[in-house]
């Protein structure tokens, strides 16, 4: 598997409970790959940076392996590098 939309994306590695508040999301400008905003279609690949903004912190991560079901949630690191700076973290606490 070489593409997957985004808003799939955001579902499978459990960034979004449901595909619905993915696609959401990407309609609402909350989703940016490449610095520009990322339409729900819009296909991903292997080593894409993706900007999230969630509530008050906003989240960069980068595309490890692509699968195309939702995964457990302790396999997610294995599919996404955590870009996001600290202090992102230290804003929601």
């Amino acid at each position: 598997m070489d593409t997957i939309r985004i808003d799939s994306w955001l579902w499978t590695v459990r960034l979004f409970k449901t595909r619905s508040q993915a696609t959401a999301a990407c309609k609402g400008g909350k989703i940016k790959i490449g610095g520009q905003n990322a339409k729900a279609s819009r296909d991903v690949k292997v080593d894409d940076v993706i900007e999230i903004q969630l509530q008050s912190i906003k989240r960069k991560v980068q595309i490890i392996k692509l699968v195309k079901s939702r995964v457990a949630a302790k396999l997610v690191p294995e599919l996404i590098k955590d870009l996001t700076p600290p202090e992102e973290y230290e804003k929601q606490e």
